[in-house]
């Protein structure tokens, strides 16, 4: 970085809040930040070209949880705290649509639709003995029931004859909402630099400083927001995960509306544009997803185009257009890591996959922690 006076004048002097991550998390506390210190000069520093990890690569998935999803969290954790988790993905929708609008991220209310395979019989039949368990459970914080059953009606094939419905989800514009973000961010003052990749950071009496690329400037306070490469930069227990994405091209009537669940979970696809998104498969092979590097693997790409063609779109000619990959940020708990690492550094990361819904939150709870 061959820096002129004006450059590290403008860019990297007196700054108030750095923030390392430009995804949604991010992003909300970048902006959080801003309402709370109007005056405050804050910095985001983000090593793509866009914002890398997952919050430009995900599905679009306004949701808190299938039934089989929930049902396997009251396995591995109390009942209190999978409902605190539920209220937080709950809340943090409703936060990122009152702040940017249902309009600007193309939000549908569509509801979700959980699948079982016919081969997958005692899934399913383990969920329609708890579903009314589940309801209960919801009802204080819905006031229905949230999980109904429905009918085969989109004619998918090798399922069970009945989906489990919720009413309560939705879907949205993953690109729209990110552009939406980094709007607002600049209309607020907000600055955004691409390319700066931070290669390490050492806490001052009252400042951070910080490596950038081959540049070291200093900031009041620093904000680590990466999620699933925290690990590369943090001593924490975060494990990168990465999703495998396919989308065809428009298919020719597709009356295909609303996001699914498949198989727990680990796969999942929706309508968008006349076409299929679908993702998932990272349960083929674990150990193999536990990575940064982004692509993706034949075995995976072969599950989900099987899938595509016995299942989502019998009968259906299609083709695929393109394929990609992001990195979520995951732990031995599904429960963010917001905490203070030092007097004036901070993060919020490990997302668990939840990143759309509870992104805003955690970016506002990661703000708040500057007193």
């Amino acid at each position: 970085m061959n820096l002129s006076y004006w450059e590290i004048k403008s860019w990297f002097t007196d700054i108030d809040y750095t923030i390392v991550g430009s995804g949604i998390v991010g992003l909300s506390c970048a902006l959080q930040l801003k309402r709370r210190y109007p005056k405050s000069k804050i910095l985001v520093l983000e090593k793509g070209i866009l914002p890398q990890g997952a919050s430009t690569k995900n599905a679009g998935f306004a949701c808190f949880g299938s039934l089989s999803e929930i049902i396997e969290d009251l396995d591995n954790h109390s009942e209190n705290e999978v409902l605190d988790l539920i209220k937080k993905r709950i809340n943090g929708l409703q936060l990122l649509r009152d702040s940017l609008g249902d309009k600007t991220i193309n939000y549908k209310h569509y509801g979700g639709y959980e699948l079982f395979l016919k081969s997958d019989k005692a899934l399913y039949n383990r969920c329609l003995d708890k579903r009314n368990a589940i309801n209960d459970l919801l009802k204080p914080i819905f006031k229905k029931e949230v999980f109904l059953l429905k009918e085969n009606t989109f004619n998918f094939n090798n399922i069970q004859s009945q989906y489990c419905f919720n009413q309560y989800e939705g879907q949205l514009d993953t690109g729209k909402m990110m552009q939406a973000l980094i709007e607002k961010a600049h209309r607020q003052g907000i600055k955004i630099l691409n390319n700066c990749k931070l290669n390490r950071f050492e806490q001052a009496t009252n400042s951070v400083n910080l490596e950038i690329n081959d540049f070291e400037f200093a900031t009041k306070h620093l904000f680590i927001a990466t999620n699933g490469f925290a690990s590369q930069s943090l001593n924490l227990s975060v494990k990168p995960a990465r999703a495998q994405v396919l989308i065809t091209k428009p298919v020719n009537n597709l009356k295909i509306n609303g996001t699914f669940h498949l198989d727990k979970g680990y796969y999942y696809f929706r309508n968008i544009n006349n076409r299929i998104l679908l993702g998932g498969g990272r349960n083929l092979d674990f150990k193999g997803e536990e990575t940064t590097q982004f692509g993706e693997t034949l075995n995976i790409q072969n599950k989900l185009e099987e899938l595509l063609a016995n299942t989502i779109l019998p009968h259906t000619k299609f083709e695929i257009e393109h394929r990609w990959s992001g990195i979520m940020g995951v732990g031995n708990q599904k429960k963010a890591i917001v905490k203070p690492l030092s007097n004036n550094v901070f993060c919020g990361i490990r997302l668990g996959g939840m990143g759309v819904a509870i992104g805003s939150l955690v970016g506002k709870e990661l703000a708040e922690l500057v007193q």
